[in-house]
């Protein structure tokens, strides 16, 4: 996610806030985020459990917001790539701008407990063994000559691997400023080039700009049990639409996490863990368990408490796994996403207060950009074509065969935090 802060000249000060009744849309959202809300200041026991619903409640909505405008097609958001800047910019953030940002997240990092775990979640996030590497970090990109507040320059710099480093940003040639945001499934040695790269100065106006947000986060792992590239086969994937492709498919016969549920609008699901080894991240494949109910009837009914519920409910089966090769990378411009959530003021000249940033007034956010990118093939190739078909016999094992529209997501187990998260609707897209 990329964040591009201007400053401007003072101005008169704006109107008096008016307060506005919610949308009806809005309600189900904040009562769900009021309770959890609620759970986790009366919990200071169960600091972890609060932050783990919080999370996974912005993960999803999130979610939800881009299915929203994003009908039957493939897409890839990082969560944590889109909540790191925003925590970054509560930092600056004062008066009605900080409240909407802690709004949109369900939780302050100037409470001191959600502000230590958080430093020692992200901290320790850069340790993953043999399981995989995972790099999470924010870089400002300050205008030369630009002040800022101590304060704000030694919270940041503390901030999850943060780092500001001044550039003249009306010449972008004169820097390399590049995020490769999202995740690549279990590659490794994966090429900068193909992710999001550069991000396109066009759009944020750097001309202009007095500060920019660049935040990555990026994971490379390896399946606990590898497929094999010679049991991958041409089958069937059939679209939302009824229009039916042949596809790469992956198998392995395996022990696996597996579940059947239902969501609170009583679809039937089947929920599957695929673990990286040491279980540095697992990937969950939540898939319809009647070919005929497409995802967005189930999209609006996932929650926090639900996905809680479900991937602590998993049992362990052995299985016939099919998932089919998928690779998706897009971009997002998070602006109108966030001002339906009610934040507003951070894109407003005239109400924009960051004044924590510099101790100025005349701070905002023109741009707000994000750019995801996942990748799930055999372990080390990315080979075009099978090099042997698996010819199937009939068994008694069960069998998860993703052959539909999917919904995937990326958690870490010891924080339940989702790294990413996105949807599978045509696999060769």
């Amino acid at each position: 996610m990329a964040l591009s802060c201007y400053q401007l000249p003072a101005y008169p000060a704006s109107l008096p806030f008016e307060l506005q009744e919610p949308s009806a849309s809005m309600l189900p959202f904040l009562v769900t985020l009021f309770f959890l809300h609620s759970c986790f200041l009366q919990t200071n026991g169960h600091l972890r459990e609060g932050m783990m619903l919080l999370k996974t409640e912005f993960a999803l909505r999130l979610y939800q917001s881009v299915a929203a405008c994003r009908n039957d097609t493939n897409f890839v958001i990082s969560p944590t790539g889109v909540s790191l800047p925003l925590e970054i910019l509560q930092f600056g953030a004062e008066g009605s701008t900080s409240q909407q940002l802690a709004d949109a997240l369900g939780y302050t990092i100037h409470d001191q407990r959600v502000k230590d775990f958080l430093h020692a979640v992200y901290a320790t996030l850069s340790t993953f063994r043999q399981g995989g590497e995972m790099e999470l970090a924010c870089s400002l990109f300050v205008q030369m000559g630009t002040p800022l507040s101590p304060c704000f320059v030694e919270q940041v710099s503390w901030w999850a691997n943060s780092s500001l480093e001044p550039v003249d940003l009306s010449e972008p040639n004169s820097t390399t400023i590049q995020a490769s945001e999202g995740t690549s499934g279990q590659t490794a040695g994966e090429d900068p080039s193909e992710g999001p790269g550069g991000w396109p100065w066009e759009q944020v106006g750097a001309a202009f700009a007095q500060l920019v947000l660049v935040s990555t986060m990026s994971f490379q792992g390896t399946w606990r049990k590898r497929f094999s590239s010679t049991d991958t086969q041409i089958l069937p994937f059939t679209c939302t639409h009824g229009l039916v492709l042949q596809v790469p498919m992956m198998h392995q016969m395996a022990e696996v996490n597996y579940g059947q549920f239902q969501d609170t609008a009583g679809h039937q699901v089947g929920l599957l863990e695929l673990p990286y080894l040491a279980r540095a991240m697992s990937l969950f494949l939540v898939l319809p368990r009647d070919k005929d109910i497409p995802l967005s009837h189930i999209e609006p009914h996932l929650t926090a408490s639900t996905i809680h519920l479900w991937t602590t409910s998993l049992r362990r089966a052995r299985m016939d796994v099919f998932l089919p090769r998928f690779r998706i990378q897009n971009q997002f411009n998070l602006k109108s996403i966030l001002n339906s959530w009610g934040v507003t003021d951070l894109f407003d000249p005239l109400k924009a207060n960051l004044k924590g940033i510099s101790g100025q007034d005349g701070f905002y956010v023109s741009e707000a950009i994000h750019k995801a990118k996942i990748e799930v093939l055999e372990e080390g190739t990315k080979a075009s074509g099978a090099t042997a078909l698996l010819l199937l016999k009939r068994s008694r094992i069960p069998i998860f065969k993703a052959d539909r529209p999917f919904i995937y997501f990326l958690r870490e187990p010891n924080t339940g935090f989702v790294f990413s998260i996105g949807r599978v609707s045509n696999p060769l897209d």
